[in-house]
């Protein structure tokens, strides 16, 4: 019996197998807002409450409702509609305030976001995320971080720090001070 070399090599099944790329995955939350379909991606998302109307505040921006109490602490509450230039929400058996954390110049914001009801957590993969559109929207693009494609139509997937900028939250760091 001769013996043969047989080199050290992987076998055929090992050389074939490479593991598929890791296709990164964010979750959003997605709600209604004027018949429309907005996402917000779930890290800036604390908590979904039951609407309550906010308390008015003078002098503050026409899309701030006002501010609620939520457990001890005054959050402001957005319109996104009206933030947009549409007429504000219609408030509906649905509707609901999302609290969502900002970060503003390195410090914490809660803010409230006014929508007319929630819909649901959806995975959406980033190969599934286009730019925002350059034009026809009908929001200003800085608001939108892109456009998410989930069976068949578009999801707007919304930059938080951009919808409520430096300004804005100037406004509101002042609103939600302790007197």
């Amino acid at each position: 019996m001769t013996e043969t070399n047989i080199q050290s090599r992987p076998s055929a099944a090992a050389r074939t197998h490479i593991p598929p790329p890791v296709e990164q995955t964010q979750q959003y939350l997605t709600f209604l807002l004027g018949g429309e379909l907005f996402a917000i991606g779930i890290l800036a998302i604390k908590e979904i409450i039951e609407y309550s109307p906010p308390t008015r505040v003078p002098m503050m921006p026409d899309y701030l409702s006002g501010v609620i109490n939520l457990r001890g602490a005054v959050v402001p509450v957005a319109d996104l509609l009206v933030r947009f230039g549409r007429p504000p929400a219609a408030v509906g058996k649905r509707t609901c305030i999302v609290i969502v954390e900002i970060n503003a110049n390195g410090e914490r914001q809660d803010v409230g976001v006014l929508v007319d009801a929630v819909d649901s957590v959806l995975d959406i993969p980033a190969a599934e995320i286009e730019p925002p559109p350059a034009f026809g929207a009908r929001i200003a693009t800085d608001f939108i971080q892109g456009m998410g494609k989930v069976n068949g139509r578009f999801v707007i997937l919304l930059d938080v720090s951009f919808v409520l900028g430096a300004q804005e939250m100037a406004l509101l760091a002042q609103t939600s001070a302790p007197a």
